[in-house]
């Protein structure tokens, strides 16, 4: 059974830096999730930039923005899993909700960051999912961004209930929350 951890933290807190180098430091094939549609010219870059930082370091790139339980069941057993990160995949989950014109909800937040959650235990090696922290600051001005706040929250909670470690990373530095000891 994997070990799961998550690392959650703001903007630019050094979250994905710190799951990078917690990957790194474990032996072992390495698969980077990447939930993160190239949208615009500035994504890009951003994509171009992660991606540098991971070249030469032994990694394999995966990009998934929706299925991430069937991306990870799709990774061979025993390589250190990263999945940067959960928050583009609920925005991902929203945007795709609204092309269908329906509505995601926080059940089906938590029924499918539980499914996640299972896909993880199903197999061996260590899972690590970056996500970030977004219900800190003030409330949101319109419904869209109050249901994205309110659905990133559900999903961290499940996740931080079933990972098995649990940090939180502020101005650089991780603060370990839960460990698995």
């Amino acid at each position: 059974m994997a070990e799961l951890i998550l690392i959650s933290g703001g903007s630019r807190s050094g979250k994905s830096d710190f799951g990078q180098q917690l990957a790194e430091s474990l032996a072992g094939p390495r698969i980077f999730l990447a939930t993160c549609p190239e949208v615009d010219d500035e994504m890009a870059e951003r994509i171009r930039r992660h991606r540098e930082q991971r070249q030469n370091r032994g990694w394999q790139t995966v990009e998934e923005p929706l299925d991430l339980a069937g991306a990870l069941a799709r990774c061979p057993d025993g390589a250190t899993v990263l999945i940067d990160c959960l928050t583009l995949w609920i925005s991902n989950l929203m945007y795709k909700a609204d092309l269908q014109e329906r509505h995601l909800d926080e059940n089906e937040v938590r029924e499918k960051a539980e499914q996640l959650a299972d896909a993880v235990r199903q197999r061996q090696g260590t899972v690590i999912m970056v996500t970030g922290e977004v219900g800190q600051g003030i409330v949101p001005d319109n419904r869209q961004a109050r249901l994205y706040r309110d659905l990133v929250g559900r999903c961290n909670q499940c996740m931080g209930r079933r990972a098995d470690a649990a940090y939180l990373v502020s101005c650089g530095i991780p603060l370990q929350l839960k460990s698995n000891g």
